[in-house]
């Protein structure tokens, strides 16, 4: 598709950023849609955000998206935040509003449109949130949001687990969210869970372990979320597969949260399922390169 002088132009600011895959799925997307739309990738420093942020609403930019290292950084230079971004203090992506950008964390609602997808309901279920970082807050804010009954944090460091469970509990103004050390797993109440993986641990390259090894741990997660996208399965997936579980990957999460941030730059505008299957082929044959 021919891009005119009335193009809307959005892209991503990180550093480094030539990895990134956001440039060709947004390009897709538009070229597909038929919207006259660019999107391209933007390198910046840590110590030159405050100047990006001007710089693209002085060039009229619709939106950015935002990535390692600067999602805390960029906050100072914005206009407004979302309820999830405020929560989680991270932002990834950012739609001009009067006088500047909005932030947004789409995270959480990709994270949610996955698990929708996938037929994990959410409301009235107890949880496990493994792990006590930024995605881990990003899934602790979706669960207390979506209703979740009860939810244990997993952490090896048991004091991280418990301020983000204070900060959620406060928050949503329920005592909800509990701390645990990670290697007290044994004491987690015998109950079915819904079990959300947000940690590092059996990403490639590294792709020998899971956050708990014991087999008899995952007895009680029949649904299980991984936020890893590489490998494709993870051990903590075969572990809940191998207990009659079921478990999903990080891919769609990854593939979502892209396309929130799309669809906020393009009110009224959906990605159609079509597109989205395509979408989804693409990531992983370039994740598989």
């Amino acid at each position: 598709m021919m891009i005119s002088g009335k193009a809307k132009v959005c892209g991503i600011m990180a550093y480094p950023v030539e990895h990134s895959l956001s440039p060709m799925m947004h390009n897709f997307y538009a070229g597909q849609m038929g919207i006259d739309f660019a999107y391209v990738p933007f390198k910046v420093l840590e110590q030159s955000v405050g100047e990006a942020v001007r710089g693209a609403y002085v060039l009229n930019l619709a939106g950015m998206n935002v990535t390692v290292p600067h999602k805390q950084r960029v906050i100072p230079y914005l206009k407004e935040l979302d309820e999830a971004a405020e929560a989680i203090g991270a932002v990834n992506t950012l739609v001009r509003v009067e006088g500047g950008y909005k932030g947004y964390n789409t995270d959480a609602p990709g994270l949610l449109r996955t698990m929708t997808e996938a037929g994990m309901e959410i409301e009235g279920r107890d949880c496990l949130l493994i792990g006590a970082g930024g995605a881990a807050k990003a899934a602790a804010f979706l669960l207390g949001s979506q209703g979740a009954a009860s939810v244990i944090v997993l952490n090896r460091n048991p004091k991280r687990a418990g301020k983000l469970s204070e900060e959620m509990n406060r928050r949503f103004g329920r005592a909800f969210m509990t701390a645990m050390a990670l290697a007290d797993y044994g004491k987690v109440p015998d109950r079915p869970y819904l079990a959300v993986q947000t940690t590092s641990v059996g990403m490639d390259p590294d792709t020998g372990h899971a956050p708990v090894e014991d087999r008899g741990f995952y007895r009680n997660i029949p649904w299980a979320m991984e936020i890893i996208y590489t490998p494709a399965k993870t051990r903590f997936m075969s572990l809940v597969e191998e207990a009659g579980g079921r478990a999903v990957n990080g891919l769609d999460m990854l593939l979502y949260q892209g396309i929130e941030a799309f669809e906020l730059w393009n009110p009224g505008r959906k990605v159609p399922e079509a597109v989205v299957s395509q979408a989804r082929e693409m990531m992983r044959k370039e994740l598989e390169k």
